[in-house]
Formats: structure tokens, C-alpha cells, sequence
């Protein structure tokens, strides 16, 4: 048995706060994460009024409910109002350059609301007015371009569905388990379909000269944003974007353009799209040089890491959602590669001593979210849950000691190592690593 150290918690104040934590025994020593406990993000279940059980009418039954156009626009049920998007107030010094996360145990398919789609700022959100808003294309082109959003829109379109996830999606978890929740530990992540103008025509259209190796897109918000982007992806299945699931893009996703690179670390997914440089060779900027760079143990960084490797998580059960008795069980998650379609989801139940195989449901799709189930009944014995994903390239998630074999503590960034949750006796779940 092992003693896992004490960390905050980020549902609520952290400040003289202490957490006794030891390790639990369950085919092998494991170390048990702490955070937002077993219920966070769930709404507690209010005893229902006996009255509007059957056989009685329920009293929504007996009067009239509101009229059309009552909600302009639609909004989720009262009775849903905790399905929201969350942050870890510890996490980051200021609002304005910091995240918060998607609830993947709260949401079903593959597609992401876009109310919930979690966010990641350096500057805080840009509220741009579209008339005013530019999109130049410069540097080693024939024909320097400055495009307004209409002119964007008469170029032909395209309507990609693509997953979203951020760089240091599960970086917390480098040097052991720390949050309970996969909102927390998973959820910088988010699936849509965009609708947009390939890259490639606009590039078409400014005219590339033939030393154009590179692009420096730039944001308009406070942080100006920028990463260089290997011309390659460019003229391959790179969008500028200006809808989310059939919508105008939301202003915290970068309103009214931003870019779209499927498959790659959400860093370089450009919001607030106002500028294109085309040059020779990268640039080498802050986000690419001191930051979204690892040090590895032999004191090389390890960078231009561009594509998201294979990687899945269960949603259900999972710390946020225990389980609530014995019986017929329904284990549901999601997988995804930037490299391709997934594959193939695995499942253990004992923490990595057996595998059996999950069902793919839905659309399996190339650099997007998939879901996966695996039914089972659970007879009340603790469980140490794990999902392993497979992708078209034949990639194969690997556990997280398998990455730190490799790169050491010093990441935060690219943890796609396998994920397990404790289920207790109770039904209540933990976030653990399995020695």
C-alpha cells in the first residue's frame, strides 16, 4: 500500500485546505487522485413530488406552457443547469489567459454543444464587430490579399466534422493521478463540425511563390496569437472557419473567423483569424519555443509535436459519475487520433490484466470523436477501469508508465497515456494509477 500526497481541489476554494490520501490495493498498488469528489458536477437528486407520480397528473400537465418564440433562442432544460462548462481557479493567475472544460460525463455522441466546448484563452475572449474585421494574407505571395468575412464567404465550402484537443489536455496527470473528474483530467477537448473555406483557395487565390515553405497565422486578441504552420497541412485539410455546428462561430472560439487543423494540437487552431504571413522557414515564436515545447530526461526539448496520438477516456462511470447500484452496467466513452479513424476501444476491468473489446457506435470518422460502449453486470466488487484506443495507423494507446519511460516529468504536454478509474463498493469512483 502506498500514500499518494495531498493536492487541491478545483470545485472550490483551496487555501488551507488538506486532503489525507492513501493508496488502495486492487491487483497491484495504486495511487488515488483527488479534486472535485465523487457528485461534483452532478446535480443532487431532489425526492420527487408524489403527486406528479403516476397515477396522479402531473401538475406540467394541467396548464398551458409557454408560446413560441417564448425563447428566442433554445436553452437547455431548468433541470439541466449544471451541465456547464468548468475551470480550476488554481490553475492559471488570471481569467483572461487560462481554460476551462467541456463535462464529457454529461453529454452523449460525438458532437460538442457549442455552449460547452471548453475554452482556452491568452488574452480573454475578443468581441470583434465582423464588418470591421479583416483577414490579410501576405508575405511570399503573388498577390497580397485583405479579405472581409463576406469576401471569405463567396469561395466555395466545406463541412468538416474534427475533434479539438488542447495540448496539455490530461497534463496534470504527468506525475500521478490529481483530479477527480474526466471534465478535469480529459475535458480540454471538444468535436464539431465547421464550415468554412479550405486554406488551400484562399492560398490559391493570393498566388504562393515557390519558396513558400510556411505560415504565420496571427489572432486579433490581446495575446496576438501566432504559430508557425508547415505549408503542407496548409494545402492539405486546413479551414478557415466561420461556423460551429451549423452556427456563427461563438466569440470565445474565435468569432468571426479562426483556423482549423484537424488533427493537431489545439494551440495552432488560430482564433480571432486576422492575419497569414507566408514565409521560408518558422518563425519560432513564444508558443513554440518556450512554451508547447518538452524537456526531455536527457535535457533535449521536444517540439513542432504538431498531431494529437491516439488516446480515449470511460465518461461513464467515472468520478463525476458513480455508479448507483448492482445490475446491468452501461460503460460509454470516446476515443480519438490526429492521426486518422479510430480503430478499435478496448476495455479492462482490472486494470490492464484482461482486455475485452468495446463497441464502436455512431460515425467513425477520420480526426474525430467516436463513441464507444461495453455492457456489463456489476455485482458491487471494486473495479479498476481502463479504455485503450487503436487507430487506422495501427497506433496503439499506451499506458502512462510507457510515456514517462520516455519522456520524464517535465511534460505537461501529449499525455495520451491510459486512463483508470477505482469503482468502489459504494459506487463512488477515483481517479488512480495502477503501479
Amino acid at each position: 500500500m502506498s500514500e499518494a500526497k495531498p493536492r487541491p481541489d478545483p470545485s472550490g476554494p483551496t487555501s488551507r485546505r488538506s486532503f489525507l490520501r492513501t493508496g488502495l490495493a486492487l491487483g497491484g498498488a495504486v495511487g488515488a487522485g483527488v479534486g472535485t469528489g465523487a457528485l461534483a458536477g452532478r446535480a443532487a437528486a431532489a425526492a420527487p413530488d408524489v403527486k406528479n407520480l403516476p397515477p396522479s397528473v402531473p401538475e406540467w400537465s394541467q396548464s398551458l406552457g409557454d408560446g413560441v418564440v417564448s425563447r428566442p433562442y433554445g436553452r437547455p432544460s431548468k433541470f439541466e443547469a449544471d451541465v456547464i462548462r468548468r475551470d480550476v481557479e488554481w490553475l492559471t493567475a488570471s481569467r483572461q489567459s487560462s481554460v476551462s472544460f467541456t463535462p464529457l460525463h454529461q453529454l452523449e455522441g460525438i458532437i460538442t454543444p457549442n455552449g460547452l466546448g471548453f475554452e482556452r484563452h491568452h488574452g480573454g475572449i475578443a468581441e470583434i464587430d465582423p464588418s470591421e474585421h479583416r483577414l490579410m494574407i501576405h508575405g511570399l505571395v503573388e498577390k497580397p490579399l485583405m479579405l472581409t468575412l463576406e469576401d471569405i464567404k463567396r469561395f466555395p465550402r466545406v463541412n468538416r466534422i474534427a475533434f479539438l484537443e488542447c495540448a496539455a489536455n490530461s497534463g496534470m496527470e504527468w506525475k500521478g493521478a490529481q483530479l477527480n473528474g474526466c471534465q478535469f483530467t480529459h475535458g480540454m477537448i471538444h468535436c464539431v463540425m465547421y464550415t468554412g473555406v479550405p486554406l488551400k483557395r484562399l492560398l490559391e487565390e493570393a498566388g504562393l511563390k515557390t519558396n513558400a515553405k510556411w505560415l504565420l497565422p496571427e489572432g486579433a486578441d490581446a495575446s496576438a496569437m501566432t504559430r508557425s504552420v508547415p505549408i503542407e497541412k496548409a494545402l492539405d485539410d486546413a479551414i478557415v472557419a466561420f461556423a460551429m455546428n451549423g452556427e456563427a462561430l461563438y466569440p470565445e472560439h474565435g468569432y468571426p473567423l479562426r483556423l482549423v487543423l484537424p488533427g493537431w494540437q489545439g494551440n495552432m487552431w488560430v482564433k480571432w483569424l486576422r492575419r497569414i504571413k507566408v514565409g521560408d522557414e518558422p518563425w519560432h515564436t513564444r508558443e513554440e519555443t518556450s512554451k508547447y515545447t518538452a524537456l526531455l530526461p536527457d535535457g533535449q526539448a521536444r517540439r513542432f509535436t504538431w498531431a494529437m496520438d491516439a488516446k480515449s477516456v470511460i465518461t461513464n462511470p467515472s468520478p463525476q459519475a458513480p455508479l448507483h447500484g448492482k445490475g446491468f452496467t452501461v460503460l460509454s466513452g470516446l476515443a480519438w487520433s490526429g492521426r486518422g479513424a479510430i480503430k478499435g476501444v478496448d476495455i479492462s476491468l482490472d486494470g490492464g490484466r484482461n482486455w475485452r473489446v468495446a463497441r464502436l457506435d455512431g460515425p467513425v470518422l477520420d480526426k474525430a470523436l467516436t463513441r464507444f460502449y461495453y455492457e456489463f453486470d456489476w455485482n458491487g466488487d471494486p473495479l479498476l477501469l481502463q479504455s485503450r484506443a487503436m487507430d487506422e495507423t495501427g497506433y496503439v494507446q499506451p499506458t502512462k508508465a510507457a510515456l514517462r519511460k520516455h519522456r520524464g516529468l517535465n511534460s505537461i504536454y501529449h499525455n495520451n497515456g491510459i486512463q483508470t478509474w477505482h469503482v468502489l463498493p459504494s459506487g463512488e469512483i477515483e481517479n488512480v494509477e495502477v503501479a
